[in-house]
This record gives structure tokens, C-alpha cells and sequence, in this order.
């Protein structure tokens, strides 16, 4: 298992000196931030990240994430273009060595929460999703109402957006989704990157949009599209497990069991209602997230990729990107490292 940091760029407040200073984190996440969604990764801005993580002593061991335009989500004509273009940025990866690429397949909206600092018992705050609360959000004015997406979309593109979705159930996204794994995993293959898609999250349909990858099927269903090594998944125990129905060690034995899972995010969830939840401290008995559970079907399954703490809380008076503060979740890398040794040793 190799322990890894997200990373936001030179805009992110924790800059890499610190991440580099939490013990036993070797391997940086990371992306290209301000590349147009759908327009091709130039490689020298590629290989300068790189060389950015390298001179800090780390090794960028993941690029998460490659944002899959909507016109490809949605199987407009102009995808072809899109899918080629998104296939020469891993093509990019592969040349630099960078090995894992965590992407999505969420129509319009990435990770959804309706609280971005629900403060919680001992006074720290949490990132909290409540699925009433989401129903009454407002759409009309374009994303600003929704907490973290002051700036994504104006009611305009918004609308239009929703509108083009009414044509797209499960079934024609999951179509879509093999017309992008069809052109895209071979790529992946022949130039060493393994592809490794995210669950959506929260794990269920929102705004009458259709997610498609939330369980144990989703999973095997889409690494069997193209049954090649480099088509496999990250398996992040937070968005599997906001919801009850999800049995996640056993998940991790049928998809890990085929070697399929190239990253891992692991943190905890609170259950506090019916699809609805809050982020929880990583321990296992702080949430409903049994991560010694986790960690071990990992290990019994032979995982070696990646692995990172995901959304900490905000503690100790730390201010922000929501659910990216630097202390709560170096705390989460060491108690995963000791997971880890206690499961292993």
C-alpha cells in the first residue's frame, strides 16, 4: 500500500513541504486545475506538475481527476473529438509514468453535499448531506444555492444542461459511459495507466439525474465493457457507504478479488437518517464505516496501489477548502498506516 495526499496545486493552502512532513505519505494527488474540461492536457504543463511533486520529495501517484466533458456523458455528436482529446492526456500520463489515472462519470454534478461545516459534538465541523435539504435547493438561479458550487454554472448553461439530461436515463448513460471505456481503456493499457473510476457520491440519483455507479454491480458491470487490467475502479469507502445496502468488504473482495481496485479513498460516515449522513472522524467506531473491515479485504485481496485519506473535518481552528484541511486528515493517513501494519504484520 502506498499512502498518498490530494493536492490542489500552488493554490492550495498546505503546501507540499507539509504533506511531505506527515509521516509515512510518499505519493501526491493531483491535477491540472485549469485546463477547459474537454480540451487536451498539454504534456509540458503535465510534466511540470510532476517535476513540482518530485522537487518537494514526494511522487505524484495519481491524477485525480481528468474531467469527462458532458457532451460525452450525454452522447452528443461532439463527443468523438472530446473522448480522442481525453485519450491523448492519458496518453500524456503514460509517457511521464504517472500510473493511476481516478476519474467519474457524474452527469453535471461531482460530490454533492447540502452542509459544507455542520459543526459536530466536540466543535469541529463536517461536511453533511441531507437529501430533504437537497430537495428544496433551487436550480433556477443556476448553481449558487447549492453549497460549493457558487461559480460552476449560471441558470443559463444550468438549464439547458437538466434539459439535455431528460433524454438520458441509466440505461443510455451506461451507453454512453461504453462508448468512452471502448475508446478510451485501450489507450490506458498500452501506455502503463491504470484507469480507476470513482463511485458516485452520495451513491443515488439527485436532481433527476441518474448515477449509474453506486454498488458492487456497478462495478463489476462496467470492468467487464472492456475486460482489460487497466479498467478497474477506486474504491472509496465514504461514497459506497452513505449507503446501508452497500456490504463493502464484500465489494472489495469481488472487484479486488479480480484485481480491479487501483485506488483507494478511505474515510468514515456517519448514518443520521434516510440518505442522510455526515463525515465522521476515519476511525472505525466514530462512524458507521467498519474500516478494519475495509483494510483487511484489502489486504486479503493483494492491494498495493494507492491509498489516501479523503474528506477530513476542519479541527484545531483550521481554516480552508471544505473537507481538505490538513490536520484531521493527516491524522486519518497515520491511523490507516496503523490499520495497515496491525492487518499486515
Amino acid at each position: 500500500m502506498i499512502m498518498t495526499f490530494r493536492w490542489f496545486g500552488a493554490d492550495d493552502p498546505i503546501p507540499l513541504k507539509h504533506i511531505r512532513q506527515i509521516p509515512g505519505v510518499t505519493g501526491v494527488v493531483s491535477a491540472l486545475y485549469d485546463i477547459p474540461v474537454g480540451d487536451a492536457w498539454p504534456r509540458a504543463r503535465l510534466e511540470r506538475l510532476v517535476a513540482d511533486v518530485d522537487e518537494a520529495g514526494l511522487t505524484l501517484s495519481v491524477v485525480e481527476s481528468i474531467p469527462v466533458h458532458e457532451d460525452i456523458k450525454l452522447g452528443r455528436p461532439t463527443r468523438d473529438r472530446l473522448v480522442d482529446q481525453y485519450a491523448e492526456s492519458v496518453q500524456h500520463m503514460g509517457e511521464l509514468g504517472i500510473p493511476v489515472l481516478c476519474y467519474n462519470f457524474m452527469p453535471i454534478f461531482d460530490w454533492t453535499r447540502t452542509d459544507l461545516a455542520m459543526v459536530q459534538p466536540d466543535g469541529s465541523t463536517a461536511l453533511a448531506y441531507d437529501d430533504a435539504a437537497l430537495s428544496r435547493i433551487d436550480l433556477s438561479r443556476g448553481t449558487g444555492d447549492l453549497p460549493g458550487w457558487a461559480t460552476a454554472y449560471d441558470a443559463t448553461t444550468l438549464g439547458a444542461l437538466l434539459a439535455a439530461y431528460k433524454e438520458v436515463d441509466a440505461e443510455r448513460l451506461w451507453e454512453n459511459f461504453a462508448y468512452f471505456l471502448e475508446r478510451v481503456v485501450p489507450v490506458a493499457q498500452s501506455v502503463g495507466v491504470k484507469m480507476a473510476i470513482h463511485p458516485d457520491d452520495p451513491p443515488w440519483p439527485i436532481f433527476g439525474l441518474p448515477r449509474i455507479i453506486t454498488d458492487g454491480a456497478a462495478f463489476d458491470r462496467l470492468t467487464r465493457i472492456v475486460d482489460l487490467p487497466a479498467n478497474g475502479v477506486t474504491f472509496c469507502s465514504g461514497s459506497l457507504g452513505a449507503a446501508p445496502s452497500n456490504d463493502l468488504p464484500a465489494i472489495v473482495r469481488s472487484i479486488g478479488g479480480r484485481g480491479r481496485i487501483h485506488f483507494a479513498h478511505c474515510r468514515n460516515v456517519k448514518w443520521t437518517g434516510d440518505r442522510r449522513f455526515n463525515e465522521a472522524p476515519h476511525p472505525s467506531r466514530f462512524g458507521d464505516v467498519d474500516m478494519h473491515a475495509v483494510l483487511k479485504a484489502l489486504h486479503e485481496t493483494g492491494f498495493s496501489g494507492p491509498m489516501r485519506p479523503d474528506h477530513g473535518r476542519m479541527i484545531w481552528g483550521e481554516t480552508g477548502r471544505p473537507g481538505y484541511g490538513l490536520y484531521d486528515r493527516a491524522l486519518g493517513a497515520t491511523y490507516l498506516q496503523g490499520l495497515w501494519e496491525g492487518i499486515t504484520r
